[in-house]
């Protein structure tokens, strides 16, 4: 049975490598591959091994979803960039011999935006939105290895303009004696089955492959996480002539671009993302991440400051769980990530 199982994830992700590791350029649906919980924000990246019960984290990777989520709510809302509003709500069950389930709403308003025509004259306003359904299934093998998969459906509205897709994620976990916890993760495996227009061309979605490896220290209160993001495709950069990769030449003020081990340094390091959590007590969380190819993308050579940086904390407070972090993606603006979540069966009289 475990053989059958894990052949069939191995097909899922060789076949979604194949048939998306060649895409090249934007994406739609962007606002999957946003972090919805403000946890998963503050470890830098919108993945995560971690097995302690938190439906957020289940939610990214289906297979750690599992009974110790059982009646459990979470409440996410972000603060995003002007007049961007991002949330969503979560919900567990688990049923005997079947598994663990969990149903997603995530919900981006874009706001108002105002109609003007080429001339820049203004005329009212309309709104835009994405959201997404997701159902999970995670479920334990043994005491080593779990599995799970998730399905989105997925829908679009910018002004009279609509769009309809559907999009699976696969995933697996190994869980060591000793503490370390290993994930694979396809995401975002779908299509695009209604355009914005009719004689649009589709869109694809934004796949992700990841590994995801944390360890939580024996003798220190201390969790690390490495993330090694978008397996399916090693070069990450993009070539803008305005902005070469390794500067201007001083003297003769011609473009510099990164050669031999430097280059290879960087186009690796962009796949790299770091997270870390510190325990203090056992209500307390302190958090912080990196994210090297976020800072590559959206710094400013002269005005680099925290970009690719992104911090926060956990706190439990009676029966709730609060989670806040801080992302800065660019010197635009940065995110701030609120999470609340509990189990309801903590509410019921005993």
């Amino acid at each position: 049975m475990k053989k059958t199982i894990f052949s069939l994830i191995s097909f899922l992700i060789i076949f979604s490598n194949l048939s998306f590791s060649q895409i090249g350029g934007s994406t739609g649906y962007q606002f999957l591959e946003q972090p919805i919980s403000a946890r998963i924000a503050a470890l830098g990246g919108n993945v995560a091994s971690i097995n302690d019960n938190d439906l957020n984290i289940g939610f990214v990777n289906p297979s750690l979803i599992n009974s110790g989520m059982d009646n459990s709510l979470a409440l996410n809302y972000i603060n995003f960039f002007t007049g961007t509003n991002y949330s969503s709500i979560q919900y567990a069950n688990t049923f005997n011999k079947v598994g663990s389930f969990m149903g997603t709403l995530q919900y981006m308003d874009y706001g108002k935006i105002d109609y003007a025509d080429e001339n820049g004259n203004l005329g009212g306003t309309f709104g835009a939105y994405d959201m997404a359904i997701t159902v999970g299934w995670g479920r334990q093998l043994d005491s080593l290895f779990s599995i799970g998969a998730a399905a989105k459906l997925i829908y679009s509205s910018y002004e009279s303009y609509n769009s309809f897709g559907m999009a699976v994620d696969v995933a697996g976990t190994y869980q060591s004696k000793s503490g370390w916890a290993m994930s694979l993760i396809a995401r975002n495996m779908g299509l695009q089955i209604t355009t914005y227009w009719p004689e649009a061309e589709r869109d694809q979605l934004p796949f992700d492959l990841q590994l995801a490896v944390s360890k939580r220290l024996d003798h220190v209160p201390f969790r690390f996480l490495l993330i090694y993001d978008h397996i399916e495709k090693w070069d990450l950069t993009y070539t803008d002539p305005a902005n070469p990769s390794d500067g201007y030449d001083p003297i003769t003020g011609e473009p510099k671009y990164k050669t031999g081990f430097t280059k290879f340094g960087d186009q690796f390091m962009r796949h790299i993302i770091i997270g870390t959590e510190l325990y203090i007590g056992k209500n307390l969380i302190l958090r912080g991440g990196y994210n090297y190819g976020r800072r590559q993308e959206m710094k400013i050579d002269d005005r680099m400051a925290m970009v690719g940086f992104s911090w926060g904390f956990g706190v439990r407070i009676y029966k709730f769980r609060i989670n806040y972090s801080r992302v800065t993606y660019s010197l635009a603006g940065s995110p701030n990530y609120l999470t609340i979540a509990f189990n309801l069966d903590s509410f019921l009289k005993k």
